[in-house]
């Protein structure tokens, strides 16, 4: 059985297949503006806030890339597969969910997207109630790789993060993850762990159905 007091989950590449669509995105985005390695430069951002990753973007491209007409390009593009219903749920995220919420442990959210994204995707995909807690990367100062956005979600639920589980699939999500102090959960999304970040988290698994099965 279980036996963290809290578990708090990332959402993109975590909750949503949502990583792999930005990426697409930004792809298409990318030949419009005449770049042609985009690819690298997406999953180095993977895991960052908005204002990191285009700072991440200029330091790459440049300052005289125009950065925020290529982000309205590549987010607009998401928005519009989203609308479609072209955002999958990951594979064991309903049956986790459900699962801890039928033992009445304490779930919380914790991603770098806006909070209003993070609440409108959850409510479209039937999983907000799930959420005990929703923390955006705009409610706290400072984003991953610092672990802020983690202590706030663990102390909105009213527990220490160390007393929690985190389950990341980002490098900069799972250094975060470490830093609160928390017990760290790595499910690889886009990039497999290095030697780094399997030395920083607990334990790494395939699946969500996997954590369900360790949590068992």
């Amino acid at each position: 059985m279980i036996n963290f007091k809290g578990i708090i989950f990332d959402m993109d590449g975590v909750i949503f297949d949502s990583e792999r669509l930005y990426l697409e995105c930004c792809m298409e985005a990318a030949k419009l503006f005449g770049l042609d390695d985009m690819e690298n430069t997406c999953l180095s951002c993977i895991g960052l806030n908005t204002q990191r990753t285009l700072a991440r973007f200029s330091e790459v491209y440049g300052e005289d890339f125009p950065v925020n007409n290529f982000w309205d390009e590549a987010t607009s593009r998401f928005a519009e597969k989203v609308q479609n219903n072209l955002l999958p749920v990951k594979k064991g995220a309903r049956e986790l969910l459900e699962y801890l919420k039928s033992n009445n442990v304490p779930v919380a959210l914790a991603s770098s997207t806006i909070t209003e994204r993070v609440c409108s995707e959850l409510a479209a995909a039937g999983l907000i109630e799930y959420f005990d807690v929703t923390v955006g990367g705009d409610m706290v100062r400072k984003s991953k790789p610092e672990p802020d956005i983690f202590l706030f979600a663990a102390d909105r639920l009213g527990i220490s993060a160390k007393d929690c589980c985190i389950i990341e699939d980002s490098f900069n999500g799972v250094r975060a993850a470490n830093a609160s102090g928390a017990f760290v959960i790595m499910v690889p999304d886009l990039i497999q762990p290095t030697e780094e970040i399997d030395r920083l988290a607990n334990i790494v698994l395939p699946s969500l159905l996997e954590v369900k099965k360790y949590f068992e």
